[in-house]
C-alpha cells in the first residue's frame, strides 16, 4: 500500500463541497446557514460568483463556536458555579 503525501502548501480558499467535507457536516446545511447568515463567513470569487470560505477564517468561526458551547468551556458551564441560596418568603 503506498502512502499518500499531503500537499506542500493546503488550500487558503475552499469551495462549498471542501468546507462541508472540512466540517463533516451536508453541503445543504452550509446554503442554509449562508442564507440565514449563520454559519462561517463566506463571499463570492471570481466571474462565475463562487461560493468560498477561507480557511483560516473557518478555523477562527469553529474555535469560536466551541468557546461558545457550555459543554467545550468549563466557564459557561452552569454546573461548575456554587449554588445560589433562595430567599425565605415571608407569610402573610
Amino acid at each position: 500500500m503506498r502512502k499518500q503525501s499531503k500537499p506542500a502548501v493546503e488550500a487558503a480558499f475552499l469551495s462549498v463541497q471542501d468546507t462541508a467535507k472540512y466540517m463533516g457536516i451536508s453541503v445543504n446545511t452550509l446554503y442554509v446557514w449562508r442564507h440565514r447568515r449563520q454559519g462561517p463567513p463566506s463571499f463570492r470569487m471570481g466571474p462565475g460568483g463562487r461560493v468560498m470560505y477561507r480557511r483560516d477564517l473557518l478555523d477562527a468561526w469553529l474555535n469560536e463556536q466551541q468557546q461558545a458551547d457550555s459543554r467545550s468551556n468549563p466557564a459557561l458551564n452552569p454546573l461548575s458555579k456554587a449554588p445560589q441560596q433562595r430567599e425565605r418568603r415571608r407569610a402573610v
